[in-house]
């Protein structure tokens, strides 16, 4: 499997870059800050896309699909929303090229400009408004309840796979309502879903809360978001609910009519999550071994590798897996089973183990004769010998029993790096010394954070849903504060 991994506590960017790559998830292309997804990274995609899209669909919205390049006037119409985006749009101004005077390269035909410049997609609310006011007439076409899967163009300077990428794959939904309290409920229920999905399918806990003014999104009145935090002790926003007021029906003329005949502007939210939660998901569970994934998402949940010394031992092995197989894929288990004659058990094993394959199966000429296996966990790295009947029941159980540890594991950590704090120096030393999610109390103004972030690195990665109301002051100015916010360090 070529050369280790570097260690996490040596150098946890060059070890998450390392891992990402030798894993076979993804690498860098040939469009500076793009990067290809490769087929087993996007396996994991796929499963993702598969939970939250039923998850979506439960909760009564449909997909659609909207076009990636947007009218330049479109975003001009939304003062907020164009600000906050203008600085990262890639623009299309030509659409045509031609051979050069020399017929020695392609250029751009300088006659071929645009009337008007578009804008790839850095997010779709205005080209789906425009959508919308064709579509919503009447209080009886509301909810409209729409999300898309697409990819979306940022230009990021500074980019890591998955992470932060120019062009990344996400969802978004966009949706209208009827009046302020249906639309708010909207945000804070996708919020949930999101919670949910982060939780039960990734095993990564996270903190509800909501974010601050000046980390609001462009355009929103309300951001809802999800906080996690990876293992070098930094914060990751894994995913974002909006509440977008009246601003986006009043910019693009989407008004209905109500029972009673009036004409009034409807309400909206937009929610997404992309494919940083691939690197969310490495940075949260896996180890200097490799990948460590929870069963629920994982392509491949047991691998069964044979280990044999002649062609009639093979062959009989091979009988017992696709009997062993077939009971497995009746109880909704993945597995493969890997007969290469090409890679020696043992290098079979370091691969399954650096692509968090969560239990490996062994199998040999004396397992045959004894009707029992060796079964490798990947999670705490044990093995143990275990019986060849019912061998689907005793893989159900465990695969539940990792995914749980996980989550469990992924918890505690998280619960033991969110510390207190009361004065600045305390805040500094806490953030320097510990890392993690810093509790304190804030006065509320953007200055306040503004400094605080310059002073220290540290942002407030939200206000959670569960403060409590408490009168205090400010870790900084000592200035009133009512509640406690997260601070941290995050990507």
């Amino acid at each position: 499997m070529g050369k280790k991994l570097t260690k996490r506590g040596e150098d946890y960017s060059k070890w998450y870059n390392e891992l990402v790559i030798k894993a076979d998830l993804a690498e860098n292309s040939g469009v500076r800050g793009m990067m290809v997804i490769k087929p087993y990274g996007y396996a994991i995609w796929e499963k993702m896309q598969a939970e939250l899209d039923k998850m979506f669909k439960e909760t009564g919205h449909e997909n659609a699909y909207f076009p990636l390049l947007i009218p330049k006037s479109y975003f001009s119409k939304e003062a907020s929303h164009v600000d906050g985006f203008a600085k990262e749009c890639a623009v299309v101004t030509h659409y045509r090229l031609k051979t050069s005077e020399d017929g020695k390269e392609i250029v751009v035909d300088e006659n071929a400009k645009l009337e008007e410049e578009l804008i790839i997609r850095p997010t779709s609310e205005t080209i789906i408004w425009d959508s919308y006011r064709k579509w919503i007439q009447s209080y009886r076409d509301l909810p409209l309840l729409i999300n898309q899967w697409a990819n979306v163009v940022r230009w990021e300077m500074r980019t890591r796979l998955f992470l932060r990428t120019a062009e990344f794959l996400w969802q978004e939904g966009h949706t209208a309502h009827a009046t302020k309290k249906e639309a708010i409920e909207e945000a804070k229920k996708m919020q949930g879903v999101y919670a949910d999905f982060a939780e039960n399918f990734m095993a990564m806990p996270v903190i509800k809360g909501t974010k601050s003014d000046s980390e609001r999104f462009a355009g929103a009145l309300e951001t809802y978001t999800i906080e996690a935090l990876m293992q070098d002790k930094k914060a990751l926003q894994a995913g974002t609910s909006h509440f977008l007021g009246q601003n986006f029906a009043k910019a693009f003329d989407v008004k209905f009519a109500t029972k009673e005949g009036k004409q009034e502007y409807v309400w909206a939210t937009s929610w997404g999550v992309s494919t940083r939660l691939m690197g969310a998901l490495v940075m949260t569970h896996s180890d200097d071994n490799g990948l460590v994934l929870p069963p629920k998402l994982a392509p491949i949940q047991v691998v069964i590798v044979p280990i044999y010394r002649s062609e009639e031992q093979l062959d009989a092995i091979s009988e017992k897996a696709e009997e062993m197989m077939k009971e497995m894929k009746q109880r909704g288990i993945s597995v493969k089973y890997d007969k290469r004659t090409t890679h020696k058990p043992g290098w079979k094993f370091a691969e399954y183990e650096l692509k968090g394959i969560p239990l490996r199966i062994a199998i040999g000429p004396r397992d045959l004769e004894n009707g029992t296996v060796e079964l490798a966990r990947r999670d705490n790295l044990t093995k143990e010998i275990v019986n060849q009947e019912n061998i689907s029941e005793t893989l159900t159980k465990l695969l539940n029993e990792i995914q749980e540890n996980l989550y469990k594991k992924a918890f505690d950590f998280r619960e033991e790096l969110i510390t207190e704090v009361n004065d600045f120096e305390e805040f500094k030393e806490v953030l320097n010394t510990k890392g993690g999610f810093v509790s304190a109390h804030w006065d509320g103004t953007e200055e306040t954070e503004e400094i605080i972030k310059n002073k220290t690195k540290a942002t407030i990665r939200c206000i959670p849903l569960d403060a409590k109301m408490e009168d205090g002051a400010c870790v900084l100015t000592g200035n009133k504060s009512v509640r406690r916010v997260l601070f941290a360090k995050a990507y």
